[in-house]
């Protein structure tokens, strides 16, 4: 698959040659983040499939030896930049969970979670429209990825229900179509195009996940008629 992009193509700035003061340490991280980064562009700009290892190397600007140094295969490479980047977006989710009040910090995870992918657009492309074709072994990380985001979801529904005791019980079925739901909006926005717009859905997607989570009436409460979040940004 072809994916079509316009951009230009990012390209990795290669190390001093001949003698230089970097340490092995410093060259090996540095071939490796370049290699990260060069796999995201080329899935990106080509599609998991049409990716190659001497495209990648070519985009990274080391040796193939280098890149056999860390992965075995393409696959592997992609994996391992997937995993990178998800934990960093979880991070700061998890952060979220300092927030005093559960519908603030489902307002602002919204927000984050909708800006992290507007900033990145060839991350955005390469995952959330390859990583379905690059096999079992990617398919393995996004589902454990999405058991983290329903753990993230079940968090809240049950500080809502410490909040709210006469809200009923949480469905299990909840936290899964959230994390399905938000997944595939967001992969749609990046499908046609429109990821610089984003976090125009924060209201829409907060308050979506709020009714689910709690109630009606909690998310008609949290955001007031106005449509915008009472009390809050």
């Amino acid at each position: 698959m072809h994916l079509n992009v316009k951009e230009p193509a990012w390209r990795g700035d290669p190390l001093p040659r001949g003698r230089h003061k970097l340490t092995p340490g410093t060259v090996r991280t540095s071939q490796r983040e370049r290699l990260l980064r060069a796999m995201v562009e080329c899935v990106a700009h080509h599609g998991f499939e049409a990716t190659t290892v001497p495209m990648v190397v070519a985009t990274a600007r080391v040796s193939s030896n280098a890149f056999y140094d860390f992965f075995t295969d393409k696959a592997d490479c992609f994996l391992a930049a997937c995993d990178e980047v998800a934990d960093e977006l979880l991070a700061q989710l998890v952060a979220l969970t300092e927030e005093p009040d559960w519908i603030q910090a489902m307002h602002k995870g919204a927000g984050l979670y909708l800006s992290w992918w507007q900033q990145r657009p060839a991350f955005a492309r390469a995952y959330l429209l390859s990583l379905q074709s690059a096999g079992e072994r990617t398919l393995e990380q996004r589902d454990r990825t999405y058991a983290m985001f329903r753990a993230m979801f079940d968090d809240l529904g049950r500080r809502a229900r410490a909040e709210q005791p006469d809200l009923p019980p949480l469905s299990p079925l909840i936290p899964r179509v959230l994390v399905l739901a938000i997944t595939e909006l967001v992969a749609e926005e990046v499908r046609a195009g429109r990821s610089q717009s984003l976090t125009d859905l924060q209201g829409e997607l907060a308050r979506l996940a709020i009714r689910l989570l709690a109630d009606d009436a909690t998310a008609s409460r949290a955001f007031g008629e106005g449509g915008a979040l009472s009390g809050g940004s």
